[in-house]
């Protein structure tokens, strides 16, 4: 019986040490295209488009979509080059850290892969 209090109290605080690192690190914004291409990087909506970066990813199928419609989704990007799209994300919730949405394009202009960079 002791061994199953001991295990018990263990086993919650490691759920205790688990909620205060996820707390505030993971949201459930819905990603809302308007407020995306109108993000102001500004002390109310810092992280706004990292709390929608979730709903994003897991909502919509951003392989094979075209450049074109890359922007309709999301507007013109900070930075772009013939086979990259790069968006601000702003801090990161993680002290200094900044990030960035990266979209990869093939030859014929369609999202290959994307990347979300913390750093």
């Amino acid at each position: 019986m002791k061994k199953i209090y001991k295990y018990g109290i263990l086993i919650f605080g490691v759920l205790i040490l688990i909620g205060f690192a996820l707390r505030g690190n993971i949201t459930h914004e819905k990603f809302d295209s308007e407020k995306w291409k109108k993000w102001k990087e500004s002390e109310t909506e810092w992280t706004m488009r990292w709390d929608m970066m979730n709903s994003l990813r897991n909502n919509y199928e951003l392989k094979g979509m075209t450049k074109a419609e890359i922007i309709e989704l999301l507007g013109k990007p900070a930075r772009e080059n013939n086979s990259v799209f790069s968006y601000s994300l702003g801090p990161s919730k993680r002290g200094i850290n900044y990030g960035y949405l990266e979209l990869l394009f093939d030859e014929m202009g369609k999202v290959i892969n994307f990347k979300v960079w913390d750093g």
